[in-house]
């Protein structure tokens, strides 16, 4: 295999692009707590949802995203969506984190990484960690088909809160 090719093959692999607009968004059901799951699959098709993939509870980054959420909760619950934070903490860490933050929509364990597989949404190696979930932004429409695709390739760069707002008010 030639560089140019590996080089290739290396950018493919590692800026794996997140799932294409209006591709049918997959469905899930996932734990908020030890004990309790959350059936996502039945609000899509019928809701708007967006879901907020994210590296890992507690750290800078991903406290500023889902406290910017809570902060301007009244703006986004008026706006007719239902918002879930996904990632690779246990559920036991996703409900302290919820809990402690006081954060007012579930956040979901994705402990055994199925679903931020399914959505394009982890790293092969985040700074030496196997299986990261990448910070990533999903709207999904009441059509049950993906409005609006966001994701960083560097995990300190924070969500577009305006383009994912833009996206639920015109998504159908």
């Amino acid at each position: 295999m030639l560089i140019r090719d590996k080089l290739s093959v290396m950018q493919t692999e590692e800026f794996e692009m997140a799932l294409s607009i209006g591709t049918a968004a997959p469905a899930f059901k996932l734990p908020c707590k030890p004990g309790e799951e959350v059936d996502v699959a039945a609000l899509l098709g019928r809701e708007k949802v967006v879901i907020l993939f994210f590296p890992l509870a507690f750290s800078s980054v991903c406290t500023e995203e889902m406290c910017h959420f809570r902060d301007h909760w009244g703006e986004w619950n008026s706006l007719g969506c239902k918002v879930f934070g996904v990632s690779i903490d246990s559920p036991f860490v996703t409900d302290k984190f919820r809990a402690e933050l006081n954060i007012p929509f579930p956040i979901l364990s994705d402990f055994n990484k199925t679903v931020s597989a399914s959505y394009d949404a982890l790293h092969a190696d985040l700074m030496g960690l196997k299986g990261v979930t990448k910070r990533a932004a999903y709207v999904i429409g009441t059509d049950g088909r993906i409005a609006f695709a966001w994701e960083a390739e560097i995990p300190k760069t924070q969500v577009d809160f305006a383009a994912v707002k833009a996206a639920v008010q015109s998504a159908k």
